[in-house]
């Protein structure tokens, strides 16, 4: 189990982390994390890549913005779809081969192809733009535990999964079964880089968060 402080983010470089670095300190101080106290002693750590990517404000965030942008244009697709069928409903009203049969299957047919091609854009756009998202956040990640590391001396970080292992789910054994980091004992650093990561991006103004509630 870990317990968190829940912040936002706004940096993507090791400098402006290492900046903030000497005042997040001293809150760690105060609370430490029982789940990585090893890691200095033993100089290596480990890090949850994916447990850090659900709950970094920053970036969930900015999911949430896209998930909602990608919604309202859903909601446009279906009218354009909508449109589409009326008008193959309205082509059916009249006789095969006749001018106005032609007329609208060659309008239905112009409805399709621009259709197919928006569709196909917007999918291919929102992609890249979410592989933007999770390579830049994936950087971040790496510039936080790169400053922690050098701040506790600790001289390699490996990444693992902390995921409850449920044994009925196929791809929850294999996963365990698969995993590079068969056992730590309390090197785990990933409530720290956490901390970090989301204490950077918090409004000046704004208090100290609340601790998440463990997984």
């Amino acid at each position: 189990m870990r317990t968190l402080l829940n912040r936002p983010f706004s940096f993507s470089v090791c400098a402006a982390i290492a900046v903030s670095f000497s005042a997040a300190a001293s809150a760690e101080a105060q609370t430490p994390n029982p789940a990585g106290s090893n890691a200095p002693k033993f100089g290596v750590g480990v890090v949850d890549i994916p447990y850090v990517f659900k709950n970094y404000d920053k970036f969930r965030a900015t999911s949430e913005s896209m998930k909602k942008e990608m919604e309202t244009i859903d909601a446009d697709v279906k009218a354009e779809r909508t449109n589409i069928a009326k008008t193959e409903q309205l082509r059916n009203t009249f006789n095969a081969g006749s001018a106005e049969y032609k007329k609208h299957d060659e309008e239905l047919a112009r409805m399709m192809a621009e259709f197919q091609l928006k569709t196909t854009k917007l999918q291919k756009d929102f992609m890249e733009r979410q592989a933007k998202l999770y390579y830049q956040t994936y950087l971040e990640v790496v510039d936080a535990v790169s400053v922690y590391a050098k701040g506790h001396n600790i001289g390699m970080v490996l990444r693992f999964n902390g995921e409850p292992v449920d044994p009925n789910k196929r791809e929850d054994v294999m996963r365990d079964i698969n995993k590079q980091v068969v056992i730590q004992d309390r090197i785990d650093i990933t409530p720290d880089v956490l901390l970090l990561l989301n204490r950077e991006s918090q409004p000046r103004t704004a208090q100290p968060g609340s601790q998440l509630p463990p997984r």
